[in-house]
């Protein structure tokens, strides 16, 4: 059974196995669904392969400079989790595909979401909806939008904004304490309620131009970051 044929199955899977990844077991699962649905003759992928993706300057974020040792490593963890299986090529040589469908519980879309987000982090949804739909069609963001809905309910996905233009996203797999503690909104947030005069607070409307400040604050400097990068 090839990968894309699991992704009806997952679909209703209400016990998927999904738990929290460390940062080189999201690159290596994010670069394997990538590549399944972006170059799907070359996959399943040797490790040398997999090497060279995850270390790859597009579309990764942070850059990496993984060695052989760290995929196997890696590769081998995800084994144990039940994420990834190795198979057999043409040759002697193990190649390894990725059982994101039915680990993460997803159908095909909300997979090629979930891979841009282990692939990059946090971004906005404008941002993931372009980056999302080179691997499967999403027309517009109002089609992405019940498919982020679906992914937060299942836990994948998190709301680092508040919903609003620019809003930012993130995925759910961070193992504990490696996420920021508190989105940068609700911090800034606090700081605004803290200096107000005592006994008053700010109004509604403020709080969401505080909101929305922010937020495009994040969208811009997430822009540069991608420019230097």
């Amino acid at each position: 059974m090839t990968d894309e044929s699991m992704a009806t199955e997952a679909i209703d899977n209400a016990s998927a196995p999904w738990q929290p990844l460390d940062a080189l077991q999201r690159r290596v699962l994010g670069v394997l669904v990538e590549k399944a649905k972006t170059t799907p003759d070359s996959y399943p992928l040797t490790v040398n392969s997999i090497k060279t993706a995850c270390n790859q300057k597009s579309n990764r974020k942070p850059l990496m400079d993984l060695d052989s040792d760290d995929v196997m490593a890696t590769l081998d963890e995800l084994r144990e989790m039940h994420a990834v299986a190795e198979v057999q090529g043409d040759g002697r040589v193990a190649k390894y595909r990725h059982k994101a469908y039915e680990w993460l519980g997803v159908d095909k879309v909300e997979l090629a979401v979930m891979a841009e987000l282990l692939l990059r982090g946090e971004q906005t949804v404008g941002e993931l909806r372009g980056r999302a739909a080179r691997m499967e069609a999403i027309e517009g963001l109002s089609e992405l939008q019940p498919i982020l809905g679906r992914l937060r309910d299942k836990g994948l996905v998190v709301e680092v904004t508040p919903p609003g233009r620019g809003q930012i996203v993130s995925h759910g797999l961070f193992q504990d304490g490696e996420q920021v503690a508190r989105p940068v909104v609700e911090r800034a947030t606090t700081v605004a309620a803290d200096t107000s005069p005592a006994g008053s607070s700010a109004s509604s409307d403020e709080l969401a131009e505080l909101r929305q400040t922010v937020a495009e604050l994040s969208r811009r400097v997430q822009a540069l970051e991608d420019r230097l990068a």
